[in-house]
């Protein structure tokens, strides 16, 4: 393993020398936003002279060496003016770019927003960015904008069911995604029971997706990787968002601590509906004291202590909480659950090609459930913390070549169905608690090569380790679940390790200056899964470790792809085709019901495969954009121990899936967006005998997911009117009209069987139902900024 990166350290290191063979010089700075300071990652800074360029890092920081000599750089940023500098290079020089937005330019409506580093031309591949003002302007569920449902509008994205804000990947589950906020994973993405995602668009500065060819810079997960960033605050000036909609709230207010020097940002949404209904339940009412909610808040500061460094500070809390009472039958519960996330990153600048970045990462997720019934209460927790810390470096050796490398540690702790209760002053505490540890490493090198006009090879090489440790009681037990005998292992004990190689590689090959044709192979695995009965990521879902019976999925996946982009820019086309391996899957057994011991002995192991074709056209420029994706697709799963292992759709399983996002700017007053989804029904298992056993109805079901839903369909609109004052004022506001479902299709939730009549009375029916969610819903929000 170590001789292996150790090869590829001295590969890319001897072939970067070669580059200098002349004298030459390092240019080296930040691109900011002029009225705002927020760094631009992405941006692009190229050499009139040459043709040469390079891109920021996410932290804005570039680095471009040059021989000696007069250049003409610009600097250039979706929605933004571009900025050109005439440079004498006669020595190392620092020099910042501060642009200006083009709040004229129709391009800040673009959707796919031109993947700022022109897809055409990058080496990496599946990789697509969304900006805020996008997310904003689209249809949204309730009036609440939200950046997973709309990633759920891309090619290879689909959704996990009617409004949810869970996503599959090509073929992955839930667990398969790993999404970061501010470096922090993010373990439960959902509110509200799936419905709406935990990101506030007020609080987040820009998303990215990468679908394929993952970077060796990330690791831990099999499909994809959803990078999150907050805003750091206004260094200039202080703006005050807020915005009132349906069912919540939002407030968000940013601005210089010390100006040009350090600012902050604090963001917070809530729910309302239980504040509303509360004055209209009595309280002689059966159900008072029953509600729900939501709420979230973001905060970051940031601080520049000089040109070489500076720190950030961020943080997430969210917590929903769900309560239900009948003071009827003395029964009531109590359901909170949340994540909370905290950042620490320190940006370095050892050279003018070296820049560092290390971060330290705090995470917690939990789920509990307390029941009360006069004097008998049951409580059920479960949980995930981490606490992690890496290190990243850039490395700006030429125009040609960009070395990333770095490492990485994290502290798991997992908390599966920790169980109690009580009755009166008497606890009951079973031994159930089956808290796990482990630690897992990881470190990678990637290089990213441009090798002539023609070819360039983004390559790397990742290795990760995982080791779960005590202390830990394992239990041997019989057919009837009884222990008969144990194993102990003491605090720091290693129990078992696992680790391994993930080479990844992307190569482009430029058929000219509007084409280019891509390949990518990469081997991703992942140590901690998540086992649900559901098709989607629920607050009672499982995190579990990998350990002496759960093996780490492996996963490959090979992709390739043609891209095009016409002459003018206007429009972006391509497709891509697939074709992906997941191993040491992990199912719940035939027959599986919750019970106290430990869930990993009910869990089952199998393989999966996925393949497809994706497809987008997207239009960049003018009044009117948006795109049209479609993919064709298959999934399947076989377990041994699962229908009778033959192999079976997976319920992450859609042959067709088609959006088609509309985006329209009528005049300066009103945007108009509308979107169209259609996808296939989903597999699912269902009853196909009814017979009588004893007197009671039996089922026998079908072979696993042999039967489909309808197809799901929907058509959102939305319209986006932002008055003129006829006298300049302080403060702007814009109404959100939105409709969704507009032609009210009854999509199928789930199918349920209902019994009617008697058996005795020879009129027995058993007829299948379906259970729909949402018809045409309207909503409306104000938003206003000052």
């Amino acid at each position: 393993m170590m001789k292996a990166i150790r090869l590829l350290f001295i590969f890319s290191f001897a072939i970067v020398q070669l580059s200098f063979a002349q004298e030459k010089f390092t240019v080296n700075g930040y691109v900011r936003d002029a009225s705002s300071g927020e760094s631009l990652s992405g941006a692009v800074i190229s050499v009139q002279q040459d043709g040469k360029g390079v891109s920021t890092n996410v932290y804005g920081f570039y680095s471009i060496t040059l021989p000696a000599g007069n250049y003409q750089l610009t600097c250039s940023y979706v929605g933004y003016q571009s900025q050109t500098v005439q440079l004498q290079l006669k020595a190392g020089t620092n020099y910042d770019f501060n642009l200006q937005p083009n709040s004229t330019s129709l391009e800040q409506v673009t959707v796919v927003a031109r993947k700022r580093e022109n897809q055409v031309k990058s080496a990496q591949m599946g990789k697509l960015e969304l900006n805020m003002t996008t997310i904003k302007t689209l249809p949204a569920f309730l009036g609440e904008a939200d950046l997973l449902k709309t990633l759920q509008l891309l090619p290879g994205v689909r959704n996990a069911g009617e409004g949810n804000a869970g996503f599959y990947v090509r073929g992955g589950g839930p667990d398969q995604n790993l999404i970061l906020l501010d470096d922090a994973v993010v373990y439960n993405t959902g509110h509200l029971f799936g419905f709406f995602s935990v990101f506030n668009p007020d609080a987040v500065k820009n998303v990215t997706l990468i679908k394929g060819g993952m970077p060796a810079q990330y690791g831990g997960r099999l499909s994809s990787v959803v990078e999150v960033n907050m805003k750091e605050g206004n260094r200039n000036d202080w703006k005050v968002d807020a915005g009132i909609g349906l069912i919540a709230s939002r407030f968000s207010i940013q601005g210089p601590v010390k100006k040009d020097k350090s600012s902050f940002m604090l963001s917070a949404r809530r729910t309302y509906i239980d504040a509303l209904v509360k004055p209209f339940v009595s309280r002689e009412s059966n159900f008072f004291g029953s509600g729900y909610y939501f709420y979230d808040v973001n905060a970051k500061f940031n601080h520049q202590f000089s040109d070489k460094d500076k720190i950030y500070v961020s943080g997430y809390f969210g917590r929903d909480q769900f309560n239900f009472s009948n003071t009827r039958r003395s029964f009531s519960t109590d359901v909170p659950w949340g994540n909370a996330t905290g950042t620490i990153r320190w940006n370095h600048v050892f050279s003018r090609k070296m820049f560092s970045n290390l971060t330290l990462v705090y995470n917690d997720y939990n789920f509990a459930f307390q029941g009360t019934q006069r004097d008998f209460t049951f409580r059920l927790s479960s949980g995930i913390r981490d606490f992690n810390a890496k290190y990243d470096f850039d490395y700006f050796v030429t125009p040609e070549h960009r070395l990333k490398f770095g490492a990485q540690y994290t502290f798991h702790t997992f908390f599966p169905n920790l169980l109690s209760s009580s009755q009166g002053s008497t606890t009951f505490s079973p031994d159930n608690a089956s808290r796990k540890q482990a630690h897992e490493w990881a470190g990678y090198i990637q290089d990213d090569w441009e090798i002539g006009k023609k070819v360039k090879l983004n390559y790397g090489l990742r290795y990760s380790f995982f080791s779960q440790v005590g202390p830990y009681t394992m239990f041997r037990r019989d057919d009837d679940g009884n222990k008969l005998d144990s194993t102990v292992y003491g605090r720091g004990d290693r129990m078992q390790s696992y680790g391994g190689l993930e080479p990844r590689a992307t190569l482009r090959y430029s058929l000219n200056d509007q084409s280019s044709f891509k390949a990518a192979i990469t081997r991703n695995i992942q140590y901690i899964h998540l086992v649900t009965n559901a098709g989607t990521t629920l607050p009672t879902d499982l995190w579990v470790p990998s350990t002496i019976r759960v093996r780490p999925q492996l996963g490959m996946q090979y992709a390739a792809g043609f891209f095009h982009q016409t002459k003018s820019g206007m429009f972006e086309t391509s497709v891509e085709v697939y074709y992906k391996t997941m191993e040491n899957q992990i199912e719940y057994r035939e027959g599986y019901t919750p019970s106290l011991r430990d869930p990993e002995e009910d869990f089952v192991f199998g393989r999966g495969w996925s393949y497809g074709a994706e497809f987008l056209i997207n239009k960049t420029k003018g009044q009117w954009t948006g795109w049209l994706g479609y993919t064709l697709s298959w999934t399947w799963r076989r377990f041994p121990d699962l229908n009778q292992g033959d192999k079976f759709p997976s319920r992450f399983d859609r042959r067709h899936d088609l959006s088609f996002v509309n985006m329209y700017t009528l005049n300066k007053k009103w945007k108009l967006a509308a979107t169209f989804i259609y996808g296939s029904g989903n597999a699912f298992t269902m009853p196909e005998r009814f017979y009588f056993v004893g007197g009671i109805l039996t089922q026998e079901f079908s072979r696993i997911n042999a039967y489909r839903l309808p197809a799901y369909h929907r058509l959102d609109f939305s319209a986006t009117y932002t008055p003129i004052p006829k006298k300049e004022r302080k403060w702007k506001s814009s109404w959100v009209f939105a409709l969704y479902n507009a032609y009210s299709r009854l999509n199928p939730y789930f199918i349920y069987f209902d019994q009617e009549g008697s058996l005795g009375g020879g009129d027995l029916r058993v007829t299948a139902k379906q259970v729909s969610l949402f018809p045409v819903i309207p909503s409306v929000t104000w938003n206003v900024s000052f």
